[in-house]
């Protein structure tokens, strides 16, 4: 276990709970990031003429990683921006299902423009729900989170699967933020027509940098209108119109898209087959325990499957006495959030446990 907390200096001056807030930078990726800006500082364009070579690698890094053509990977500062780009290449008006309550980066943008909407709740019955939705309402698209941001609310990939072979004409477009990086994600199997993610979370990439996955059937559905010389420049985007080249219309950060790569790689290497177990073996120890102290929703507990964020039952006096421990939070909707990566231990949250036991 003390291995896969190897190179995360944050880990020894605090029991981090909070990667579903932000994760932090491995020394893997800093080291990297020194070394590009001191090439930058010493070869200015010298060093950019090679950037064709390195975006090129993380494009082709991320498909791999997460089992999709690099033809079909656009790389984007975050999600909001690769979101938004994609809703203007929509025909208006057209019909959306959204989640209600889901994350405003989602569901903000899509009321903002001129879409017929129609939302699906979440709470015990939220596959039902969804389900019922999209058989009354017949949308064109439905955009949610795999995981919810504020109690980590999971939709399990194999019920995607399912919903999609049910309504194969409605496309599906998901946030993966909360989600990529905590299990294996075989994109081309998953029934996901669009997987849009920053990677600042449990990827730990840093900030800047995102990544569109798309299915074969998105183009000719939708028509992006962001173009610039950029639009033309790299290996996978040949001509003017290149549906790829519509999202990566500017100039690309080789810094921050150049740590996305190296980031990926480290999962690689740590094995994310090895990630999930410990996820799962962390989230199952984390719910029990959290149950024990009815510190749950009742139907979070009574969901078959479950992420690793969890929103305990607190007031923000306890949230600054957990701080005050050096015990890393977030204040989420009307409780605490608390999440585990891979990194975080059995013994974390025991600590976590009887220090709320401590102050109620």
């Amino acid at each position: 276990m003390n291995n896969l907390r190897k190179g995360f200096p944050v880990l020894k001056r605090y029991t981090y709970l909070n990667t579903a807030a932000s994760g932090f930078l491995p020394e893997k990726v800093f080291e990297f990031r020194q070394d590009h800006d001191l090439d930058f500082l010493i070869s200015a364009s010298i060093l950019k003429e090679w950037q064709g070579e390195l975006l090129t690698e993380v494009r082709e890094t991320v498909g791999r990683f997460f089992n999709c053509a690099a033809h079909r990977v656009a790389l984007v500062p975050n999600f909001s921006y690769g979101f938004n780009t994609l809703l203007e290449g929509f025909e208006k008006p057209k019909k959306a299902l959204l989640l209600k309550g889901d994350y405003p980066s989602i569901n903000w943008p899509v009321k903002s423009r001129n879409f017929d909407i129609s939302y699906a709740a979440i709470d015990e019955h939220l596959e039902d729900n969804i389900r019922q939705a999209l058989t009354e309402n017949r949308p064109d698209f439905f955009a949610f989170s795999i995981v919810q941001y504020i109690n980590g609310v999971k939709l399990s990939i194999d019920f995607l699967k399912e919903l999609k072979k049910e309504f194969p004409d409605i496309l599906f477009v998901a946030d993966g933020t909360q989600y990529l990086g905590t299990e294996v994600f075989d994109f081309d199997s998953s029934g996901i027509d669009v997987v849009i993610s920053s990677t600042y979370k449990w990827l730990n990439a840093g900030y800047g940098n995102g990544f569109i996955l798309f299915n074969e059937n998105v183009e000719g559905k939708i028509e992006p209108k962001h173009l610039g010389f950029g639009s033309l420049q790299g290996k996978y985007k040949a001509h003017e119109g290149n549906f790829l080249g519509k999202f990566e219309p500017g100039h690309q950060d080789t810094l921050n898209y150049g740590s996305l790569a190296v980031a990926l790689k480290l999962l690689d290497k740590t094995g994310m087959d090895k990630i999930e177990t410990q996820i799962h073996k962390l989230k199952e120890y984390a719910r029990q325990k959290f149950a024990e102290m009815d510190l749950l929703e009742k139907y979070v507990l009574d969901r078959k499957e479950h992420s690793s964020i969890f929103n305990l039952k607190g007031e923000e006096e306890l949230f600054h006495y957990l701080r005050s421990r050096d015990i890393i939070t977030s204040q989420r909707g009307e409780g605490i959030r608390v999440s585990f990566h891979y990194f975080n231990t059995i013994e974390e949250i025991n600590e976590l446990t009887e220090a709320i036991k401590h102050k109620i």
